[in-house]
């Protein structure tokens, strides 16, 4: 069950005075329409009132919705004893084509074994937005100051690219915008105001702590999917699933570095 205000309703009535009418798809998103072959598989979702603005974010519903299903998903695999990998890929495989070939191109871009070499973690997600399936490796590695984002693989099968340079840019893009959010990123409040005004006050990824990325663009979907936005919601759950790997520790929370000493 996904609880928590509408994004939609929030922006609508801010922007334009009137109430959104009727259930809100967005906030199940990521959530509900994941391509996994499970059986009595079903998603609930809730609305609450918290009177706090909010608007629409990279991906909308798909990023944080992604984080809880997938790093969900990565605890199932690491309960049954089966490699993170392979368990979702055998639950998409009969499922949906495009997104398993997502997964088994990102295993061969990272040379994925299943065991990462030594002083590093690697953690791998998935996510289906807007018409395109992404698949994330990303590598955490231990050194001295703490724990760096050192590496990353992307895979997308958006269909027909026109532009493989420009797309490949949006899909780091992405990422980096979700491994910021959830590495960093936090709203805060004292007295009732938000206590950050400006990117000083507001910890963000930054050029020296982002990762060495590799993308390989698949064109077998045949569909044409997003660019802009699908690269965000596997970078979270990537990110924390690579945590774990490292150090044996689950979060729960956003952002990472509540819990975890990643480097400034």
């Amino acid at each position: 069950a996904v609880a928590g205000p509408s994004v939609t309703k929030g922006a609508m009535k801010r922007l334009t005075g009137m109430d959104a009418m009727g259930p809100d798809k967005v906030h199940v998103e990521g959530a509900f329409d994941q391509p996994y072959a499970i059986p009595n598989y079903r998603i609930e979702g809730y609305l609450t009132d918290l009177d706090m603005p909010i608007g629409f974010w990279r991906s909308v519903g798909n990023s944080v919705n992604a984080f809880m299903h997938d790093c969900f998903l990565d605890e199932m695999a690491h309960a049954a004893g089966a490699d993170p990998l392979a368990f979702r890929l055998e639950l998409m495989r009969g499922a949906h084509a495009p997104s398993a070939g997502t997964l088994e191109a990102v295993a061969e871009m990272s040379g994925w074994s299943g065991t990462p070499p030594e002083g590093t973690g690697r953690g791998v997600a998935f996510a289906w937005s807007f018409g395109t399936p992404v698949a994330q490796v990303v590598e955490v590695a231990r050194e001295e100051r703490g724990i760096r984002i050192a590496r990353a693989w992307i895979a997308a099968d958006p269909g027909l690219v026109l532009d493989p340079g420009n797309f490949e840019a949006q899909l780091v893009g992405g990422m980096v915008y979700g491994l910021s959010a959830a590495a960093f990123e936090e709203i805060t409040f004292d007295g009732g105001r938000v206590v950050q005004q400006n990117f000083p006050d507001y910890e963000a990824l930054r050029l020296h702590t982002a990762p060495e990325t590799e993308v390989q663009l698949l064109q077998s979907n045949p569909h044409m999917g997003g660019a802009g936005e699908p690269g965000t919601p596997p970078a979270m759950p990537a990110l924390a699933n690579a945590l774990y790997d490292l150090t044996g520790k689950r979060a729960r929370e956003l952002p990472l570095s509540k819990s975890f000493d990643l480097l400034v």
